[in-house]
């Protein structure tokens, strides 16, 4: 099974960025479709972006324009620059190892957009 390692979560003031890296175990992360996810508290957790081993994205509606994904396969990681932060942003953001299976989660990194 693929481990996850998030990093890059914190306090952030409305309008502001931050980056969030995703490091992954495995000597073929190439051929991984990753994605991230974000869980408020109380909510249910929801897919944010994805990217596919060709480096083909999807974002969620609410943070399209805002948010990119990408990866660094020599490092073997997976990135989630966010801008134009608000405060419903907020929410513990989680890592994915969605394909090949078995599929993977990381503990999760917290972000909190707060003045």
């Amino acid at each position: 099974q693929v481990q996850l390692v998030e990093s890059g979560g914190g306090l952030v003031q409305p309008g502001g960025s931050l980056r969030l890296s995703c490091a992954a175990s495995g000597s073929i992360f190439s051929i991984y479709a990753m994605g991230w996810y974000r869980q408020a508290s109380g909510k249910q957790r929801v897919l944010v972006a994805r990217i596919s081993s060709g480096g083909i994205t999807n974002y969620a509606d609410s943070v399209k324009g805002r948010f990119t994904i990408s990866r660094d396969n020599a490092k073997n990681t997976v990135y989630l620059q966010m801008n134009s932060l608000k405060p419903e942003d907020t929410a513990v953001y989680y890592c994915k190892h969605i394909y090949p299976p078995p599929e993977s989660w990381g503990r999760g990194t917290q972000v909190t957009v707060s003045s």
